[in-house]
């Protein structure tokens, strides 16, 4: 590893953080062609010109490899976080000092119809990734979690969930997203893999398969097509755009403790009534376009974060404003129906319609 102190993060005793290298880092992104993981691609490359990043994606229906292949100081790479050989030989070959794994089966409605590949990859794939990064000896091994691992609150609760809170999950994805947690946590415990975890809120932005609420409602309104609600319209989430999230990774490689976990939330909760009344007000579109949908089983009421550890320790806040943000991404859709219309054909659930019966 090209640290510093010439020390192995692995072999210190006490959390410390990660000594930036004086030469060039190579980050390897997981998940890179996916939404999350190609907005820190670019984010990276951005911020870090002189850095080489490694975008290693399966390319499964949500993996768009034009996202990132090409992008001047990227090298695209087409395989499977859960094949450890293929990976510790990339990890090896381009000099890999840091992993961000953004690599996951994520989709709670496909979770519904097809558990098996969410755990395959999700927990399965996840210790092949860490298996590879054991072997070579990485300087920092970033997961990437959620806020749904711990289960949900009810609408009225006063509470927010802390990096303290119990695992509860209760759909699948949320389960094997939980499992993955707990392997990555052991790999630092039995091996002294030099991992950070970050639970962050549900991310918008650019790039996001049109599946998500957020692109689905927009590019249904904009062929104007029914935006199906599910019943429980008041059940809400918290937002966070993609690129404060990419923000607080940055942050949290650069000085966060080895070993430990950030929440990365905004407070800014949003229920799906909210949503399609934001997206159809923007876009000048009708309400009666919303229409009802049974609620997909396990429909999770209510997340949200408290993250005043990353601001108390590292004094991260996220800078893009909800109303600015919404706005943007909405127009980007607008702007991008070339990127986003050939990938309709690709979603494998038509929502709602799978468990009506």
């Amino acid at each position: 590893m090209r640290l510093v102190a010439g020390a192995s993060l692995a072999a210190r005793a006490e959390p410390v953080a990660l000594v930036r290298p004086v030469l060039m880092t190579t980050v390897m992104v997981t998940g890179g062609a996916g939404f999350i993981g190609s907005n820190f691609v670019h984010y990276w490359r951005e911020h870090h010109p002189d850095d080489h990043v490694v975008a290693l994606d399966a390319l499964t229906y949500a993996g768009v490899r034009e996202n990132v292949e090409g992008r001047d100081g990227v090298t695209f790479a087409h395989t499977d976080i859960g094949d450890t050989e293929t990976v510790a030989a990339l990890l090896a070959e381009h000099d890999v000092d840091v992993i961000v794994n953004f690599a996951a089966e994520s989709h709670n409605s496909l979770a519904i119809l097809d558990p098996a590949r969410f755990f395959r990859t999700n927990v399965l794939g996840t210790q092949g990734l860490c298996e590879a990064a054991r072997r070579v000896g990485v300087a920092r091994f970033h997961h990437v979690s959620t806020c749904e691992v711990y289960g949900d609150l009810a609408l009225d609760a006063t509470e927010a969930f802390t990096e303290s809170s119990p695992y509860r999950p209760r759909t699948p994805y949320n389960a094997a997203k939980a499992g993955g947690d707990h392997v990555v946590r052991a790999y630092h415990e039995t091996w002294d893999l030099p991992i950070t975890i970050t639970n962050c809120a549900n991310n918008y932005g650019a790039y996001q398969f049109p599946e998500k609420v957020i692109p689905y409602f927009t590019t249904l309104a904009l062929d104007d097509q029914p935006l199906p609600l599910y019943a429980s319209t008041d059940n809400r989430r918290e937002w966070i755009h993609a690129l404060d999230h990419c923000r607080a990774i940055d942050l949290i490689l650069d000085r966060g403790r080895v070993g430990e976990t950030y929440h990365v939330g905004t407070g800014v909760e949003k229920s799906i009534l909210e949503i399609a009344d934001t997206v159809l007000g923007h876009l000048g579109k009708p309400d009666d376009l919303k229409t009802i949908v049974p609620d997909r089983p396990g429909h999770d009421r209510r997340y949200v974060l408290d993250f005043t550890k990353i601001g108390d320790e590292l004094g991260w806040a996220p800078q893009v404003e909800w109303d600015t943000g919404i706005a943007e991404t909405i127009d980007w859709y607008a702007a991008h129906r070339p990127w986003w219309e050939p990938l309709r054909d690709r979603a494998p659930v038509a929502e709602g319609s799978a468990w009506a019966s």
